[in-house]
């Protein structure tokens, strides 16, 4: 075969790691695969056959808590909040985005989830982030301003914009070091990119949020940490892909 060659870049993983084409596919789609540094986005593109590809390591969804009600899962970043649900045979009562961890809750029965959805639509709800950003981070604030979100193709936008819906994130510095800081973050509500917004508009975006102007990163430095509500305190510490010192 030619060096020039060319092949799909989940055919080559496949055959590197000795999996099938529907495993390799599933590796590069939740954004876990590399290739001289750089993430292999699109499992369909033809890429070089001599490529190397470097796998990161999959971590299963850890159960937090669970009772009669409901099952509290510390989310990995790749997974998507939809898929990780069907995969428990559950509802979602709620959602992360893609690429943010953590503490996600999962409904056992409907009566329940109608009453826990609602302590959300009523700002009933404590939610706590811990994010990562360029810069130093010094001064506490509060972000009160409305965000639109957009649907463009396979994807949402989310802006700043004063036709969209009322959002309020709180932010304080936890750790600053090395010019990078970590940051506390508590939302009243729960707009769609809320976080990744408000800080991209402070001029500290995400590490790892290409969308919203991070700086490129192996994976989104942005975890939920804590959500109480109702009889429920459920925590999830972050991992040390977010230690800074």
């Amino acid at each position: 075969m030619s060096k020039n060659s060319q092949e799909k870049a989940y055919k080559l993983l496949a055959i590197q790691e000795g999996i099938s084409n529907g495993s390799a596919k599933d590796l590069i789609d939740k954004g876990l695969v590399y290739s001289r540094g750089n993430k292999v986005k699109i499992a369909r593109a033809l890429i070089n056959v001599n490529a190397k590809f470097k796998v990161a390591e999959v971590k299963k969804a850890k159960i937090l808590f669970e009772d009669d009600n409901i099952l509290a899962v510390d989310k990995p970043y790749y997974e998507v909040s939809e898929n990780l649900a069907k995969s428990f045979k559950l509802d979602l009562v709620h959602r992360l985005d893609k690429g943010t961890s953590g503490v996600l809750i999962l409904s056992k029965n409907s009566d329940f989830k109608e009453e826990i959805i609602a302590e959300f639509r009523n700002q009933n709800v404590y939610k706590e982030y811990v994010a990562v950003v360029n810069g130093i981070f010094t001064d506490s604030v509060t972000v009160d301003e409305p965000i639109l979100s957009i649907k463009k193709k396979h994807a949402i936008h989310s802006e700043i914009n004063p036709l969209g819906k009322s959002a309020v994130s709180h932010i304080s510095p936890e750790y600053v070091d090395n010019k990078k800081s970590k940051l506390k973050v508590i939302i009243e509500t729960g707009r769609t990119h809320q976080i990744r917004v408000h800080l991209k508009s402070l001029g500290y975006p995400i590490i790892g949020d290409e969308v919203y102007g991070g700086k490129k990163n192996n994976r989104m430095l942005l975890h939920s940490r804590r959500i109480e509500f109702l009889d429920y305190d459920i925590k999830c510490k972050e991992d040390r892909d977010f230690d800074i010192i």
